[in-house]
Parts: C-alpha cells; sequence; structure tokens
C-alpha cells in the first residue's frame, strides 16, 4: 500500500523509461533504514530541507548514509520526490552526490544518499565553523568544481540536466573539503535541443535569474546566474541576501545587486572578506570578480558558458566550465 502510495508504480516507470542510461538504485527495506538511524533518533538529525529531514546511518556493511525523510505524504510532492530519483541515476560525476537508493514501503518516502562529511559550503562562507576558516586556494578550487559540475549537467550527462535550486547550503563538502552539488528535487532534464522550460517562478530568494522571473524560461544560464551568486559569496563572507544602512533604516537588498554596483562604482576591495585580501592578489581577485559579474548579467545570453576559459587567481589555470 506504501509503495503504491509514494510513486513506487511511477518510479519504476520512470526509471524503465531511461533504463539505457540509469545506475542501479537499490529498494531498502524500512527495517534496515530504521536499524541504521537508531529508529531516526533526534540526535541523528544531519539538518532539515524544504523536503524534509536528513539523518545520519550505518548501514549493516558499515557504510555511512544520508537519509532524507520527507515531511508529510503530499501527493503534489511526490512527483518531486520521483523526480530526484530520476534525475540522479542518471548521474556520474566526483562533485555531484550520489544516490545509493529509496525506501517506498515507509509512511512517508525515504531517500538514502552517500555520506557527505564536512556540511555544507554556507556553513564555512558564514564563518559558522570556525575552527577550519576557507582559504582563498580552497575557494578557488571549490568554484571550480561546482563549475565542473555544472558544465557536466547541462553538456555531458546523458540529457542536459537544469538544476534549479544552485546555492551555498546545496553544496556539500566531503571529507576532503571537495565540493558535491546536492538537492535535485526540483531538477529538469530536457532534451538536447531544448534550450529551456517554462514552469511557474521557483527557487530561493537571492539567488533567482532575474531574466527567469519576469519571463518564467528558466535555461542552462539561470543556473549560472545562481552559480554567480555563490561566486560572491566565496568572495565577500555575506549571506546571499544582506542588510544595507541607510539613513537610520537598514534596507534589505540581494547579495548580487550590491556587488555589481560596488563594481560599478569601482568599490570592490571594500566588500571583499579581509581573509581574501591578505591571501590572494589584487589581480588574481579582480579576475575572479569579474567572472562573478559576467554570470550575473542581467541579459542570460551575455553570461559564460562552458566553452569560457579563465585565469583565477594571477597564476592558476582555471577552465570554468561555464
Amino acid at each position: 500500500m506504501f509503495f503504491k502510495r509514494n510513486g513506487g508504480l511511477l518510479l519504476e516507470q520512470q526509471l524503465s523509461s531511461n533504463k539505457g542510461n540509469v545506475e542501479k538504485i537499490k529498494l531498502f527495506k524500512s527495517k534496515e533504514l530504521e536499524r541504521s538511524t537508531h529508529n531516526f533518533k533526534i540526535n541523528r538529525i544531519l539538518g532539515h530541507g524544504g523536503q524534509g529531514t536528513v539523518y545520519k546511518g550505518m548501514l549493516a556493511d558499515g557504510r555511512l548514509v544520508a537519509i532524507k525523510k520527507s515531511k508529510i505524504v503530499d501527493e503534489g510532492k511526490l512527483s518531486e520526490f520521483i523526480n530526484e530519483v530520476v534525475i540522479l541515476s542518471q548521474i556520474n560525476h566526483r562533485n555531484v552526490v550520489k544516490i545509493l537508493g529509496c525506501c517506498l514501503e515507509t509512511e512517508v518516502p525515504l531517500l538514502v544518499y552517500e555520506f557527505i562529511p564536512n556540511g555544507t559550503l554556507a556553513e564555512y562562507i558564514q564563518g559558522k565553523v570556525e575552527e577550519f576558516p576557507l582559504t582563498w586556494a580552497m575557494r578557488l578550487r571549490i568554484a571550480t568544481e561546482i563549475a565542473g559540475a555544472l558544465s557536466y549537467l547541462h553538456g555531458a550527462a546523458s540529457f542536459p540536466i537544469f538544476h534549479r535550486d544552485i546555492k551555498s547550503t546545496n553544496i556539500l563538502l566531503d571529507e576532503k573539503y571537495r565540493a558535491k552539488v546536492a538537492d535535485f528535487g526540483t531538477s529538469r532534464s530536457v532534451s538536447i535541443d531544448q534550450t529551456h522550460v517554462t514552469t511557474l517562478v521557483n527557487g530561493t530568494f537571492g539567488y533567482l535569474d532575474p531574466e527567469y522571473f519576469h519571463s518564467n524560461r528558466f535555461t542552462d544560464k539561470s543556473d549560472v546566474y545562481s552559480f554567480g551568486v555563490v561566486l560572491v559569496e566565496l568572495l565577500t563572507g555575506q549571506k546571499p541576501v544582506c542588510a544595507v544602512t541607510r539613513s537610520e533604516e537598514d534596507e534589505y537588498r540581494s547579495l548580487a545587486t550590491h556587488f555589481i554596483i560596488s563594481m560599478q562604482e569601482d568599490r570592490l576591495f571594500d566588500y571583499v572578506e579581509a581573509r581574501i585580501l591578505k591571501e590572494g592578489s589584487k589581480t588574481g581577485i579582480k579576475v575572479f570578480a569579474n567572472l562573478a559579474e559576467r554570470c550575473l548579467n542581467f541579459n542570460g545570453r551575455n553570461r559564460p558558458n562552458e566553452r569560457g576559459h579563465y585565469r583565477v587567481g594571477g597564476h592558476s589555470k582555471v577552465r570554468n566550465n561555464l
């Protein structure tokens, strides 16, 4: 009963129609996942997301996993759940979180992923992990890894995939602090010749492509815009929505808007994080900032794509795969 209600038949249909392009998805037993999390104890919670709660678990073979437990049984959200399973089953990239399987025989569906131990990129950017600050060199590498993952999704996967929710809280860091793009619940796979999807506007304020907001047309360049916001976060250490003090009141403005104005007014170095100013060269920081500015161009056509090559840091060659 639960298997059918949780979209098991839809999942089987989707996976069979993509048979040649998918990795083997394991259907876990509920008892196995309950044992792995000690019946989903509070102390096993890794975090909360829009779709549910993520728990840390250990399988019988000793593997650590992350288990996403949906909040409620919502018929409208089942398609997002099934979509994430199907999308991730088509992806094989070292900078994209790997799905191991799912469980549909419980009251709410469960997704099982590889365990990524070091939290989200946002936690490090915002200084919540004080014992391990991100160096400028690490930020450059992480930016390159995210770009590589997006290039793969847009141009090298079996079918192009638009992520549709790129943000620093959806970038996880593994044991070597390598980036892993996560959360594909709202992602879309498209045909090779398809340039956009038309949808109701969906996304996170501060990362939302203004062109998509006005047209309802989401393209690969919409992901590039969101990536540009992450670049600015890495550069400034600020949140995607920031407070700007004017007179006696605080005005809330997107970090992207604030950054573009600072570039236009030639005040970039007033907003770059102090650590970055110490560790990076002004030339390298400027090149990085120029790339971020291009990603944030209001006109999607003028944003960089996978054919772009850039020098970052003044000495390190980085192929920005966007």
